[in-house]
């Protein structure tokens, strides 16, 4: 039986505005009828703090620190809290609401996906499994997450790794569009990290920190070889080959196509109202 075929996109490292512009355009395009279902990998140049549409910019980030180290900052048209993206490998998957495989609850069609992110770990060698909020308190804490940071909020069906969670994720649904993106981490600095964000106190700060650093996991870490982005790209593109059973068809942007995306970064993800807003 012949197997459905998406557009595969392989962006390398782009700047936050024309990554986060680059997804919005996929959207618009798949929604519109022009293209089929994309999968999407992507890097960031600069190392970036992206933060969730409806995060509290000036409230919850500490932008002298994000100065400091020399990072970009973008407000990401999905929910969800901060990501440093930096040392990680970052996918999208655009696909309409109605694709025949696509529940249509919100937590249940992030499995779906996610089926091709736990392949991709499963290729690494790496033990990956969804873990579901259980506790009363887990529960209550997707609604009223306490911190700012992504990989500190339980989420349901995470990609977990030893009982850490080695891989965070956002969804929108937007003219009939399904968008997801998330970060893979290879490695993480912590300290940056947490540097990025305001706190009530340092005490507080610790006590996040520590327990950040119960919940999450770079790839890295469990590995006694390195893994290279080179690797995880292979390793992830056969995973949502295998999770999703679907072929992976290789596409780049046409000349037009990416300057209608340079120009959508421009006006909309490099503006202060729309990064700043809140």
């Amino acid at each position: 039986m012949t197997k459905e075929k998406w557009r595969f996109i392989d962006s390398g490292s782009c700047s936050p505005s024309f990554n986060m512009a680059l997804d919005e355009a996929l959207l618009d395009w798949h929604s519109e009828g022009k293209i089929p279902p994309v999968i999407r990998f992507y890097g960031w140049n600069p190392a970036t703090l992206s933060i969730g549409y409806f995060q509290k910019a000036e409230k919850e980030i500490d932008f002298e620190a994000v100065a400091r180290y020399g990072l970009g900052f973008v407000r990401r048209p999905t929910g969800g809290r901060g990501v440093l993206h930096d040392q990680e490998l970052t996918y999208s998957v655009i696909v309409t609401e109605e694709h025949p495989e696509m529940p249509h609850s919100v937590t249940e069609a992030y499995r779906v996906i996610s089926e091709g992110i736990l392949e991709g770990f499963r290729n690494l060698g790496l033990d990956a499994y969804f873990a579901v909020p259980r506790t009363e308190e887990e529960k209550e804490g997707l609604k009223n997450p306490r911190s700012s940071v992504c990989f500190d909020a339980p989420s349901w069906y995470e990609l977990v790794v030893e009982g850490r969670k080695v891989a965070g994720s956002a969804q929108t649904r937007q003219k009939g569009v399904i968008l997801q993106h998330g970060s893979i981490l290879l490695d993480l600095d912590e300290d940056k990290l947490f540097d990025l964000f305001k706190y009530p106190s340092e005490r507080v700060k610790e006590r996040m920190r520590r327990s950040f650093s119960s919940k999450a996991v770079a790839a890295n870490t469990l590995r006694a070889q390195p893994v290279t982005v080179t690797e995880a790209r292979t390793a992830f593109k056969k995973g949502f080959e295998a999770g999703l059973d679907i072929e992976l068809e290789p596409y780049e942007l046409s000349e037009p196509e990416e300057a209608y995306v340079r120009d959508l970064a421009k006006r909309k993800y490099e503006s202060d109202d729309w990064n700043y807003r809140r």
